[in-house]
């Protein structure tokens, strides 16, 4: 036991314990501009998620890519919910708003669990691309829709174990007195600078879950491209090989974007922890990331161009009988 830990030997300890997210409080004179930047950004999140998501659960012949498609817009979509809200609140409280133990478990778990499915999610869709490219006369037969289903399920029910894990031991840690979190939601590396110990021992399980949300999936995507470029180095015609390359630009740029992220905050040691760098760089992860992926998606994927047009031409034509 170290000196200033809130003891929690029993469970009602640690359901009225509470932690006080101090958000931007270091930042009052621009609260009102973040505030209003911070709305925007998160109803146009929702707007372009949700467009997506219903236009291709509308679209009755739905490849595969579009299935995985649909997946990741309501991975954002509960994303975006998990974590703008609370930091929304921040900004209206000067001195932070507080979140029970619990509810920043809770948060916490929701927020590894998606981020994670998102991963593995990434991986599926490259195996989609790899299969496009290199086996195109069997992707029917191997893209089947079962074998989809059960990637969707393996992607989210994975996710949530690794993230419950992650979770449960994060928060049996001694936490000190001092219960502030310098961040604007319960992020893994600021709730664990705040646990009451000096050694390495708490940071295991985190190195375990990048393993296996962050390292496992990004090795199937370079594995799944290595095997796309090989075989892209070997079609003669340079039309035919733009052509297919042009399939994986959007899912490349959303890998480079979630990843980049994704592996500033969480591969590196507790000592390198910077409250402020970290909260610019969530902005980033929590905010314009899934913001970009509707726009990515929408302007880069000729069918859901296609898709959207005829869902904006059955809503006119419904308006005007």
């Amino acid at each position: 036991p170290c000196e200033g830990c809130i003891e929690r030997d029993n469970v009602s300890a640690g359901a009225i314990m509470e932690f006080l997210l101090l958000g931007f409080s270091e930042l009052l004179c621009l609260r009102v501009l973040l505030f209003l930047i911070f709305l925007i950004v998160h109803l146009v999140t929702l707007a372009g998620n949700m467009m997506i998501f219903v236009a291709v659960v509308l679209e009755p012949s739905r490849p595969p890519m579009f299935f995985f498609l649909c997946q990741l817009s309501a991975i954002e979509l509960c994303y975006t919910l998990v974590i703008v809200p609370k930091a929304l609140l921040s900004l209206v409280a000067v001195d932070g708003s507080t979140i029970s133990f619990l509810g920043c478990a809770a948060q916490m778990h929701l927020f590894v669990a998606l981020g994670g499915a998102e991963c593995f999610l990434l991986a599926a869709m490259s195996y989609d691309r790899y299969v496009a490219i290199c086996h195109p006369l069997h992707y029917g037969a191997m893209m089947s829709a079962g074998l989809c289903l059960r990637l969707a399920l393996m992607c989210g029910l994975g996710a949530f174990a690794v993230a419950l894990g992650l979770t449960v031991a994060v928060f049996r840690l001694p936490f000190c007195q001092s219960h502030h979190i310098n961040h604007y939601f319960c992020d893994v590396p600021a709730v664990l600078h705040l646990a009451c110990t000096q050694s390495y021992t708490p940071e295991l399980p985190l190195l375990a879950a990048c393993v296996l949300l962050l390292l496992l999936p990004f090795l199937l995507i370079l594995a799944s491209y290595v095997c796309i470029a090989v075989v892209l180095v070997g079609i003669t015609s340079s039309v035919e090989r733009g052509k297919a390359f042009s399939t994986c630009i959007s899912h490349l740029a959303v890998t480079l974007l979630h990843y980049g992220c994704a592996t500033f905050i969480y591969i590196r040691p507790k000592s390198s922890y910077s409250p402020a760098r970290d909260k610019m760089v969530s902005l980033v992860y929590t905010n314009i990331t899934p913001l970009m992926y509707p726009l990515i998606y929408g302007l880069r994927n000729k069918e859901i161009r296609g898709i959207l047009r005829k869902m904006l031409r059955r809503k006119k034509r419904a308006q005007v009988n």
